[in-house]
């Protein structure tokens, strides 16, 4: 059908779905984001200069990166499917931040560390609860949760589609 044909109705109605972030949950996302980008540069970094070094601790440092990435993503991203996307990788980033980060405290050597200095040269993102990056892995996750539990997906952003569209008017 023309735009110019349809009807005043379809021109006003959005065929997208709403969004479920704003205020607090943009701030989130953006947190999120940075610390995709942080990850990601460091894990690439990690990975090129001195893989041999540290593999385990470097692979986990481009898992943490690709966790963060679908995180932010699943975020913006409005529907159920992509709601329980963040609900996965949220909760993975949390049970590693706490896995990760007890190992590198009490037994560095099982992730290839040779110290437990989240600042060393073979930390990870996750590497003591996240230290290297003031504790924000740890926190994170659990703001995101509470956040999630809060801001459920509406029905419309899943069962509104173009198909819909057409049995409306």
């Amino acid at each position: 059908m023309s735009h110019h044909t349809m009807s005043g109705r379809e021109h006003t109605d959005d065929p997208r779905p709403r969004r479920r972030i704003s205020g607090v949950g943009r701030l989130l996302v953006f947190v999120y984001g940075v610390l995709a980008l942080a990850a990601t540069g460091r894990s690439v970094f990690q990975i090129i200069d001195r893989f041999h070094e540290a593999p385990v601790a470097f692979t986990l440092s481009a898992l943490s990166a690709v966790v963060y990435i679908v995180a932010t993503i699943a975020l913006v991203a409005p529907g159920r499917f992509w709601y329980r996307v963040a609900w996965i990788t949220i909760s993975f980033e949390l049970a590693g931040v706490l896995i990760i980060g007890a190992l590198s405290l009490f037994a560095p050597e099982a992730l290839g560390l040779h110290d437990i200095d989240p600042f060393g040269r073979d930390a990870t993102v996750w590497s003591v609860f996240g230290m290297g990056y003031l504790f924000i892995p740890l926190v994170l996750p659990i703001l995101g949760l509470s956040w999630l539990s809060r801001h459920h997906p509406t029905e419309d952003t899943d069962t509104h589609t173009a198909a819909d569209d057409g049995a409306r008017s």
